[in-house]
């Protein structure tokens, strides 16, 4: 764990609103100059506590107004590997999310989709062939709420 002072916890505070932040604009928002919010910027990327900048889509302006979680409990762990599942569940482009939990089910899926009748599809024709999967559970996403992270 890398020792953050103030000043780097505001920066990623910044940073997770908006990625597009200039080192300026970032540096203005601080109090320091461009240069130095430049260099801690840099450090926190090279150190990996700044993983990446992302483009966050509104899907429902996309078309895409239907989001459900699916628990997934693999039949047969035996007969499918895990690898196997996770390589052909993350083909499917509706997919947007796969995570190997533990507890109930031994994945936990995110699926967007323009509407019931297309979750439908993609879960009788795309997600219940998949090789190896048992049980399933869906839970329609009604509303989400963005919180902010552990630096609050």
């Amino acid at each position: 764990m890398t020792d953050l002072d103030d000043t780097d916890r505001a920066i990623l505070r910044i940073l997770a609103q908006d990625a597009t932040q200039s080192a300026a604009q970032v540096g203005r928002s601080v109090g320091i100059g461009q240069p130095a919010a430049w260099r801690r910027i840099k450090r926190l990327t090279d150190q990996g506590i700044i993983a990446g900048r992302r483009v966050r889509l509104d899907n429902a302006a996309l078309g895409f107004g239907v989001t459900v979680f699916l628990g997934i409990r693999l039949a047969a762990k035996g007969r499918t590997s895990l690898e196997d599942f996770e390589r052909v569940v993350t083909a499917i482009p509706e997919v947007q999310l796969v995570q190997h939990v533990l507890g109930q089910f031994d994945y936990r899926l995110r699926i967007t989709a323009r509407d019931i009748t297309d979750f439908e599809r993609i879960l009788r024709r795309r997600i219940m062939t998949l090789p190896g999967v048992g049980q399933v559970e869906a839970n329609v996403m009604l509303s989400e709420e963005r919180r902010p992270g552990p630096l609050g």
